[in-house]
């Protein structure tokens, strides 16, 4: 039976302030939690359900879960439906000096603010085999649940750090090319695209800072096939990453 006070220090870990803290966050779902269990990530504690556990007593699992029972699990969940098993894990240390910009892909988060797209990009990021992203400061956190439940288990092969982009665009390596999602810039089906470099993605409502922009060597753009006056003005910050990311490694073929 879970206390009160674990049920409290869990619930507090939905919050920034506490999981800075404590340096833990929360984890759900079976998928999620067996992808981080396997992973660099280190589990401070698995909290199931009995039929979850009965389900799941193989190899994957490489800590004892605490049985609680469903009502319990509903009480530490941040899901409206809650899933069958819950982990703790402690948050890495992963720094800007543990990435290395020269000749690898790697995506710059300038500003994204919402859980969905965050967690969607890092799932993309993982799709094409990006193994690091940089985000601004200000950036949604990546261990916000909302992010962690999107990536649905990315989180665990995609280095996140975050940093002050514009001083890591002042101090690249010169021949690191800089590519800026744009609505002025070249049709991304159309223009040259190395196989490495940084990809920038802009604010969700504002797109990329002013003063980011003179760092970027080469503006694309994805163009709209509808030749309607209506139309959407631009596309979602996820599914844009998606398609840049598709395209540059389509080049690499």
């Amino acid at each position: 039976m879970l206390s009160q006070s674990k049920i409290k220090y869990i619930r507090s870990l939905s919050n920034k302030k506490f999981r800075i803290q404590y340096r833990q966050f929360i984890v759900e779902g079976t998928k999620s939690v067996k992808e981080l269990l396997n992973s660099n990530y280190i589990a401070d504690s698995i909290y199931a359900t009995k039929d979850w556990i009965n389900n799941h007593s193989d190899s994957s699992v490489k800590i004892n879960p605490i049985e609680i029972s469903e009502n319990e699990m509903g009480k530490i969940s941040q899901l409206t439906t809650p899933q069958n098993v819950l982990g703790i894990f402690n948050i890495p240390d992963i720094s800007i000096n543990n990435l290395s910009l020269s000749g690898a892909l790697t995506l710059m988060l300038d500003d994204i603010k919402d859980p969905g797209n965050m967690g969607t990009i890092i799932r993309i990021a993982d799709w094409f085999g990006i193994k690091q992203i940089i985000c601004s400061p200000k950036s949604v956190d990546i261990y916000n649940p909302k992010v962690v439940q999107g990536s649905m288990g990315s989180i665990a092969r995609v280095n996140v750090a975050y940093a002050n982009l514009l001083d890591i665009l002042q101090n690249k390596s010169e021949n690191i090319p800089v590519y800026g999602a744009l609505l002025d810039g070249e049709n991304i089906y159309k223009t040259t695209l190395e196989s490495s470099g940084i990809i920038i993605i802009g604010n969700e409502s504002e797109g990329i800072s002013e003063n980011l922009l003179p760092h970027i060597s080469k503006k694309i753009m994805i163009p709209s096939f509808n030749t309607n006056l209506q139309k959407a003005e631009s596309l979602n910050a996820a599914i844009a990453a998606g398609i840049i990311c598709a395209e540059f490694r389509r080049r690499a073929i």
